[in-house]
């Protein structure tokens, strides 16, 4: 048979493009990384009434390029990955490598609470894509290198390059892994996070005490503040939606120039900052870290950072959405953590973990984050369980729209497959309504009866 040689010739063939894609991609992502590092440096020690100008100037400057930049010869492709991969063949308009990176740096370097692996994964796509077409490769092979350059990218951001080439693939549907996509995606991811490290960027690991004698009740208690997490994350996903729904009513009901509605964002963000610390903008990287070192965090630091990330990414600012789940999740795991006896580390490494988990849709890839970060015996002891049922109890919510639902997350849940989270509308399943009806029919008997 010639099938061992045809799955011979397709490892050889990924190795080569794979290595491809993620050496550009990394060197692509070093670089952005390099210029984000120094433009955070020059504004963060800024005085308050500065830092307030800034974000107002951040917003209306992420107006201006993301409107003008995309109205100039538009283009009939969508700048998202998941929907390069699922509707477009593999194809990402070009000027998003060069729009995308830059408004994020505005947006960061202006205080702007959000995160820095959004343009790491468009600047990887959209390379990526390029680098496809310059092969001329067929549609197929044209989504399995985007999918490789959103997973390379990923993996240079956090140095996690196993997870981060996960993420990469399971982000991409709700119920479904493309196994033909893993081993590019996992070599593309390797190499993106050496030639990062080769570019000296820096990493942060970490160790988080665990509890010495794992048992039944330990597991159930992860399991429990993975629900809280969940609803966590739920919150999060709801607040961005909403208020990003919001801000395109308000400009189309007033009939707004578009690039203004950023600049009334940077206003709420400006008065923001007059009662809330710093900590809650920017990356907010500080706060994660105090987190994870089991400092003592306010119960309420996940909501403001969840509003902050909300009204700078829902008004119209640019940057990652990853980033931010790492911080709520972490400081909203750590402050619970004391409800259900964990030390505050443990419970920030379950809570970010957990977060992502929920927030992206992305479980396999939270738990090998979790491995990756905090080591083995957190990841699979205490996260699995935890990351799972924040992923189950969030429901069919992303910050990801262009999602697809191959399955669903509940049994008694359906709806018709491969559509969007945007387009989706669930139902309830007939044996769940006749089990109501039991329900409720034994319910007017008892009461009868009495």
């Amino acid at each position: 048979t010639i099938e061992p040689f045809v799955m011979l010739v397709t490892v050889i063939q990924w190795l080569f493009l794979a290595s491809l894609v993620g050496l550009v991609v990394g060197a692509g992502t070093a670089i952005f990384l390099k210029a984000l590092f120094y433009s955070i440096d020059q504004t963060a020690e800024s005085p308050r009434f500065l830092q307030q100008g800034l974000l107002i100037l951040g917003g209306f400057a992420n107006g201006l390029l993301l409107y003008y930049g995309y109205k100039i010869k538009p283009s009939h492709l969508k700048d998202s990955s998941i929907t390069a991969v699922h509707k477009q063949n593999g194809r990402m308009p070009m000027r998003t490598f060069l729009i995308k990176p830059v408004a994020a740096l505005i947006t960061l370097a202006s205080g702007g609470s959000a995160g820095k692996e959004g343009p790491c994964a468009h600047i990887g796509g959209s390379l990526a894509s390029l680098l496809g077409r310059l092969l001329r490769l067929n549609g197929e092979l044209q989504k399995r290198l985007v999918a490789c350059g959103v997973s390379a990218g990923f993996a240079g951001v956090f140095g996690t390059p196993l997870a981060g080439a996960i993420y990469g693939v399971e982000v991409l549907a709700i119920g479904r892994i493309r196994h033909d996509f893993l081993l590019p995606a996992v070599i593309s991811g390797a190499v993106s996070y050496q030639a990062c490290v080769y570019f000296g960027i820096p990493y942060q690991y970490y160790k988080i005490p665990v509890i010495s004698e794992f048992s039944n009740s330990t597991f159930v208690r992860m399991i429990l503040i993975g629900v809280v997490c969940g609803l966590i994350a739920r919150l999060f996903v709801d607040l961005y939606w909403d208020i990003k729904k919001l801000s395109q009513v308000i400009r189309e009901r007033l009939n707004l120039w578009p690039p203004l509605m950023p600049l009334f964002g940077g206003i709420i963000l400006a008065i923001f900052l007059f009662f809330l610390p710093i900590d809650y903008y920017g990356l907010s990287l500080p706060i994660m870290d105090e987190a994870l070192a089991g400092a003592k965090i306010p119960l309420l630091a996940f909501f403001w950072k969840s509003l902050l990330v909300a009204i700078t990414l829902g008004s119209g600012y640019y940057a990652g959405i990853v980033t931010p789940q790492f911080v709520i999740g972490a400081v909203g795991g750590n402050a619970l953590a004391h409800f259900f006896g964990f030390n505050p580390a443990l419970g920030a490494a379950v809570g970010l973990v957990s977060v992502v988990a929920a927030a992206s849709n992305t479980p396999i890839a939270a738990i090998f984050m979790g491995i990756e970060l905090f080591g083995t015996d957190i990841g699979v002891r205490y996260i699995a369980g935890a990351a799972m049922a924040a992923y189950l109890i969030v429901g069919h919510r992303s910050v990801y729209p262009d999602q697809l639902v191959v399955y669903t997350k509940s049994s008694w849940l359906i709806g018709e497959a491969d559509k969007t989270l945007e387009e989706e509308k669930l139902h309830l399943s007939y044996g769940f309504l006749r089990w109501l009806r039991f329900l409720r029919l034994r319910h007017y008997i008892r009461k009868r009866k009495d």
